[in-house]
């Protein structure tokens, strides 16, 4: 009786969620998971996800991240561009951070997290600006070295998808924050799978 009480509980829950946001949770899942396996059909599940999220993150005030999705946008498209494989050579090897790329990257993170974040406050309604804000700087990050194959990218998704789960739960997003919660776990593989490939390479001779 308590396992048929169980499942009746989590069919009704399921039947209670959002289809556009259910939509974009198995979108969103799929493209990440195809990501940390490195295979190049992620893209366009990645590029669906993103346009079904600008509509929910609308409705949820959530400025910020609504705006972050119309430039994975446009990174999923490059993304998409970059990891194809060429004609007079292999497919993009992974690589890793440079002391220059982190440097740039830090800072850019906290000229943006002040800049968007008080302009968000300021002048809108939206929730957790400068939360929503940062967030949103450091996937902005992320999300061009996911595209460069730098493996570090990996280590940046695991600690805002942390800060991510939070916001959505707050929200009441709870099927986003739960592939959220999930995102973490698929970026340690991510970032696992990735720096053995680069390993690899490294320990194998040029021409080889």
């Amino acid at each position: 009786m308590i396992l048929i009480s169980l499942a009746d509980t989590i069919t009704e829950w399921f039947k209670s969620q959002n289809l556009l946001e259910t939509s974009g949770v198995i979108t969103g899942t799929l493209c990440v998971y195809l990501a940390a396996k490195n295979k190049i059909l992620s893209w366009p599940f990645a590029i669906v996800s993103v346009i079904i999220y600008i509509f929910i993150f609308w409705d949820a005030k959530l400025y910020a991240d609504m705006g972050l999705q119309v430039y994975f946008l446009i990174m999923n498209f490059y993304g998409w561009y970059f990891w194809s494989s060429r004609d007079d050579g292999p497919k993009t090897p992974v690589c890793s951070i440079t002391r220059k790329e982190a440097i740039l990257s830090l800072i850019s993170i906290i000229v943006f997290t002040a800049g968007i974040g008080f302009f968000l406050y300021e002048r809108t309604d939206a929730s957790f600006p400068f939360i929503d804000s940062f967030c949103t700087a450091c996937s902005l990050v992320a999300q061009i070295f996911l595209a460069r194959k730098v493996m570090e990218n990996w280590l940046i998704w695991i600690f805002v998808d942390v800060i991510y789960v939070g916001v959505y739960i707050v929200k009441d997003l709870h099927l986003t924050a739960g592939m959220y919660a999930l995102y973490i776990y698929i970026a340690a593989i991510g970032y696992w799978e990735w720096r053995k490939e680069y390993q690899l390479r490294k320990t194998v001779p040029a021409g080889k």
